[in-house]
């Protein structure tokens, strides 16, 4: 297991990074934006992600979420992403350090826009190596380990069918349930926390939108609704 590999299992889920509005009670796990972001940095030639952080860009300007948020939860703000990177050294013949941190932090603005749906106000880079052509891999997106466990499906034999996880579990775009912070349906008197994986190609705003919509109609009853994205898929190879 490599340093950053192990910072990762430490970890966990990392932060709960914040999606949409102060009022849309929508989160996504730091884990589940680095392997997107380190999957977007790996497809940049000569370049191999290391360890990559989210935090708010400025604290003192972030607002509370109008819902119940779940432990470690970031307030509503804009974000800054740190990435550690190592470069092969005929990359960095052919092109200035500066332009390939460019091309870094483009393939990362644009992934967490695009792909995750987060407010990204700056990256901050760092090259910790360069690495001899001859010793250089492949770069590729190390999947990190100990992701959002299996949940079984609803009603599955011997579980008793959880109306609102089945319903959430049939919404557009969603790939599955997960539990990182306990049940994937959490009922709490404040009100319910839901937490899913989104499918490859949807995305994460638009699919908490289907969730809490799902949700709130298995309800019956007008409650507040927030969700946790835990993971997001990515297509496969040769997908368009």
């Amino acid at each position: 297991m490599t340093t950053a590999d192990a910072v990762r299992a430490r970890l966990g889920p990392g932060r709960l990074l914040p999606l949409g509005r102060a009022d849309g009670g929508a989160w996504l796990t730091e884990r589940a934006a680095e392997a997107v972001l380190a999957r977007a940095a790996a497809g940049i030639d000569g370049v191999r992600p290391g360890l990559i952080r989210l935090a708010l860009a400025d604290p003192a300007t972030a607002l509370p979420a109008t819902v119940p948020a779940p432990p470690s939860a970031l307030p509503y703000g804009p974000l800054r992403i740190e990435a550690d990177f190592a470069a092969d050294g005929a990359t960095l013949a052919r092109q200035s350090l500066a332009a390939l941190g460019d091309t870094v932090r483009g393939a990362l603005l644009t992934a967490a826009r695009d792909t995750l749906d987060l407010e990204v106000a700056e990256v901050g880079l760092r090259l910790t190596d360069v690495l001899d052509d001859d010793s250089a891999e492949p770069a590729r997106p190390a999947e990190p380990d100990g992701g959002p466990r299996a949940v079984p499906p609803p009603g599955s034999p011997g579980d008793a069918a959880d109306p609102v996880a089945v319903a959430v579990a049939e919404a557009a775009g969603v790939a599955g349930l997960t539990g990182v912070l306990g049940e994937p349906v959490h009922r709490a008197p404040d009100g319910v926390r839901v937490e899913c994986a989104v499918a490859a190609g949807h995305r994460p705003l638009a699919v908490v939108r289907a969730v809490r919509t799902a949700a709130r109609r298995a309800l019956g009853a007008e409650r507040p609704v927030s969700v946790l994205v835990t993971a997001v898929e990515s297509a496969a190879p040769g997908t368009p």
